[in-house]
């Protein structure tokens, strides 16, 4: 779990804190009570029962920071596609949480249709498995009446963030929390920052940089005895039909602080380039390793945004706001020009998103995220169209596409050929710009 002295004021943040541990206000998060009450959860007592979706780095983490944000909280279920990294990480979190973790063998579930049961055993469901299947299990869980925390992505295509919208708006009629890992939300210093801009100190926005540019991420060597479907499982960072590539899986970060400062808006339209130029061995899949995406907003402010994956090359992670008076650094909470300010601080987002997540259950005022979560993941799935087939995409475009990566998540299923499959020499193919055609 990370520290929290990891996310200290200035430019001296890493990549390796934010991709380690993840901001609205919890006043601006809670809405209206609607009187829920600690008898709703485990027979009438005190124990709010938490399942995992998903048993990678990033929903063990959530899941202490679960544990940590509530003393009665209890891990009872766990499912992934392999049930050696659910034993593995339930003895991790046995041994950082102790009598918290409380996950048997029959609750430890395998395969895709796993989730089933972890959303039946649970009052919270943790999701942060393949980003594809984010918004189906969101829903389903909040269709079963449980609360949810679901990992960026929130969809990687049209058809998912439509759905996500609807898991959005059906947990507001339901009075159940929706929790977004777009972890920037939950960062005091990024929240005091973009109000500063909202507050005119930089002046008129004028046009907004964001660059997460680093090294290949998640590089997994291929096992002896894996299928194409678990390897490429047990890989999904590096295949478009989990994942949806860089843009949707790690630039959303900077397009939702981006999107945050302009008031949650949507670019009305974007242009992009990328590729391959050097990572294209088959470990690296079937994905583009470089993005550079403009997009421009109704009142003409631009972004430019950039994504890399490469090896030896300059790396930053980085949202920089330019404005008619002055500069701010979000990440770095700092602003110059006419106004000089820094924030000196500290901040887990991360935890934060839990303790905000589980003070609302407790409270019985839920929190709903869908008012971010699901524009700034629309401005990537627009940013990586655009990249894949050289055309220009608008909002409206995007807004009315049904377009999916196939297959359809509710139709996947444990004995599946993948999409996806490499050819004679072993690579996987990828998208063609100015060939490529989606929506």
């Amino acid at each position: 779990m990370a520290n929290s002295n990891e996310f200290g004021t200035g430019t001296g943040i890493t990549r390796r804190a934010f991709l380690k541990a993840s901001t609205l206000t919890a006043s601006a998060a809670l809405t209206s009570t609607l009187g829920l009450t600690r008898r709703a959860y485990a027979g009438g007592s005190d124990i709010i029962r938490v399942g995992m979706i998903g048993c990678g780095g990033r929903c063990a983490g959530a899941a202490a920071q679960a544990l940590t944000a509530d003393s009665g909280a209890r891990l009872v279920a766990m499912c992934d596609i392999f049930l050696e990294r659910i034993h593995e990480k339930r003895a991790v979190l046995k041994e950082q949480r102790g009598e918290q973790v409380a996950v048997d063998e029959d609750h430890c579930f395998t395969g895709f249709e796993g989730y089933k049961h972890v959303i039946a055993s649970s009052d919270v469901v943790l999701i942060a498995n393949a980003a594809k299947f984010h918004p189906l299990h969101a829903m389903t869980a909040i269709e079963a009446g449980k609360h949810v925390f679901v990992e960026k992505p929130h969809g990687i295509d049209p058809a998912g963030v439509k759905l996500m919208q609807k898991a959005a708006d059906l947990a507001k009629q339901k009075g159940l929390c929706l929790v977004s890992g777009l972890h920037s939300r939950y960062h005091t210093g990024y929240a005091e920052t973009v109000q500063r801009i909202h507050d005119g100190a930089i002046g008129d926005v004028i046009a907004i940089e964001e660059d997460f540019l680093r090294g290949p991420y998640g590089i997994i060597p291929r096992r002896e005895g894996l299928t194409e479907l678990q390897w490429q499982c047990s890989t999904q960072y590096h295949f478009r039909w989990l994942s949806g590539d860089d843009v949707i899986q790690s630039l959303v970060h900077n397009l939702d602080r981006a999107s945050w400062v302009m008031g949650n808006k949507v670019p009305v339209k974007c242009h992009g380039l990328g590729g391959r130029s050097s990572m294209t061995d088959p470990i690296y899949g079937d994905v583009f390793d470089h993005h550079s995406v403009v997009y421009e907003f109704d009142n003409g402010v631009p972004i430019y945004a950039f994504c890399r994956t490469t090896d030896g090359c300059h790396n930053d992670y980085s949202s920089i706001v330019l404005g008619s008076k002055g500069k701010a650094d979000i990440m770095g909470c700092r602003i110059w020009g006419e106004t000089n300010w820094r924030w000196s601080d500290r901040c887990d987002p991360y935890q934060r998103e839990h303790d905000v997540l589980f003070a609302a259950i407790r409270s019985g005022k839920p929190v709903n995220n869908g008012d971010y979560m699901v524009p700034s993941t629309l401005i990537a799935i627009m940013g990586q169209i655009s990249c894949y087939t050289g055309k220009e995409v608008t909002r409206e475009q995007i807004s009315q596409s049904d377009f999916h990566y196939p297959p359809r998540p509710e139709d996947c299923r444990d004995d599946m050929e993948p999409p996806s499959k490499p050819d004679a020499t072993g690579s996987y193919p990828v998208p063609r710009p100015g060939f490529t055609k989606m929506i």
